[in-house]
């Protein structure tokens, strides 16, 4: 039960990933680091934070606490990219180490405690933590993209006014067993 749930989490994941990385690649590069108010991120800054957070969760996961103490979270904020380049390299290595971390886990390790900022979770609890955080800022890169982009924004879901065309599509398969995640992800 634990490998099934650690295989939709895993795709859940690289689908976010991916929404991530579609949004970035229809905004500029120069607009990466725009922000709307100081109170407000730049993608690249919410880049960087979901770097710092999945190099401190994922980084020896079952054996040191999620809140690693090299961590810097206020850094994580500053908009100091200067690249798109840095910005991607931060993107691809965060997202390495959760995967790597992902792929070191087995059934015994489903109710296994581990623990961030001294509060313990299951395996199952951390994981669903994660994929809560990550689509979370994931949903703002997307927002923050369509408003650079604006009328020239490619959709990333069913675009408006294509619902029932996509309904009818999926209604016409039958039913059928499978991750919401396959025909995006190609598998």
């Amino acid at each position: 039960m634990f490998q099934d749930f650690l295989s939709s989490a895993r795709k859940q994941f690289a689908y976010y990933k991916l929404l991530g990385e579609q949004a970035m690649m229809q905004v500029p590069d120069d607009q990466l680091f725009w922000q709307p108010n100081a109170a407000s991120n730049s993608m690249a800054a919410i880049v960087k934070h979901m770097w710092g957070n999945m190099l401190s969760r994922w980084t020896d996961f079952l054996t040191t606490d999620g809140e690693k103490p090299w961590r810097d979270r206020e850094a994580e904020f500053d908009n100091d990219l200067q690249t798109c380049a840095a910005l991607l390299q931060r993107w691809e290595a965060g997202w390495q180490c959760l995967f790597a971390a992902l792929d070191t886990l087995t059934e015994a390790d489903g109710q296994r405690i581990i623990y961030i900022r001294n509060q313990g979770h299951t395996i199952m609890e951390a994981i669903n933590r994660q994929l809560a955080h990550y689509p979370y800022h994931v949903g703002q890169l997307v927002f923050i993209g369509k408003l650079l982009v604006g009328d020239a924004w490619q959709s990333l879901s069913i675009p408006r006014g294509n619902s029932a065309a996509f309904n009818a599509e999926k209604f016409a398969q039958g039913p059928h067993q499978a991750h919401f995640t396959d025909e995006v992800l190609g598998r």
